[in-house]
């Protein structure tokens, strides 16, 4: 059998939608991560169904044969469409997630009305050995498992130089199993995803989407993804709409929601 997201289907109460979101969530996330605010979207526009996806080799994701890249996982989402009946008309990703949801957009986005790109840089970066998300790969791979202990986490992650709300967040991607606690990630999954992310460059997708589709960038104000050359080209762009939450760090989902919502309020109305 084809491999097939781990996924859940957010709706309004006793709401009967007919149209259809994805919505996905950055390197080392999951689906819950986005829970609380979908629920908040679908509670505004009753008329979506949020599909909320673990993308391969995260959360309940696993098993997807190599290779492991941004397209592969847009090639996922176009599986799980078939799966769950339902071709999604919007396209929400945040961080890694963003990339993905612009490949898709580009390669399978025939009836998508909007993609939402939330602090993703859709440039080429690198993200050498001194980057925080790879110290904090190299960090969870170091940890030995199974843990008994999540606390065990915090601790770590504390004394290779981390704030303590990273080792509480990481502490969210722990799944008690056999023996004890194991991270829910994959990380021989997530190496090759985020060397690929980090090469890819979507630029060219953004200078010339297909006329029918409204591409949106999302910029939090408090991030450090728009520094410099990134933030240049972006603000060049004029086939994109580019959203700025100054207040918003890049957690814009948990930092600014209402605004986040807000934004997107002219897709799903």
């Amino acid at each position: 059998m084809s491999f097939v997201c781990a996924h859940e289907i957010v709706t309004a109460p006793e709401a009967r939608p007919h149209r259809t979101a994805f919505v996905l969530h950055g390197i080392l996330g999951s689906r819950g991560n986005w829970r609380g605010f979908a629920r908040g979207l679908a509670a505004a526009f009753p008329a979506w169904r949020f599909v909320l996806v673990d993308l391969r080799g995260h959360g309940d994701s696993h098993g997807a044969d190599p290779p492991h890249t941004v397209a592969a996982c847009a090639a996922d989402l176009d599986r799980l469409a078939r799966h769950v009946g339902h071709r999604p008309e919007a396209i929400v990703g945040h961080s890694f997630g963003g990339k993905v949801a612009l490949v898709f957009a580009r390669d399978f986005g025939a009836r998508l009305k909007a993609a939402w790109s939330l602090d993703s840089p859709p440039g080429a970066h690198p993200m050498d050995g001194d980057h925080e998300v790879r110290r904090v790969i190299e960090t969870a791979r170091a940890l030995p498992m199974p843990l008994s202990d999540r606390k065990a986490v915090v601790g770590h992650f504390e004394r290779a130089g981390f704030a303590t709300g990273i080792g509480r967040w990481m502490t969210t991607n722990l799944a008690r199993g056999e023996g004890g606690f194991r991270w829910r990630f994959d990380l021989d999954v997530v190496d090759p995803l985020l060397a690929d992310y980090a090469g890819l460059d979507l630029f060219g997708f953004l200078q010339r989407p297909p006329p029918s589709m409204a591409v949106h960038l999302v910029l939090a104000g408090r991030s450090d993804r728009w520094k410099g050359e990134m933030g240049r080209r972006v603000a060049r762009l004029d086939a994109a709409t580019v959203h700025r939450l100054p207040d918003a760090g890049h957690w814009v989902h948990i930092d600014d929601p209402e605004g986040l919502r807000a934004a997107m309020a002219a897709t799903f109305a």
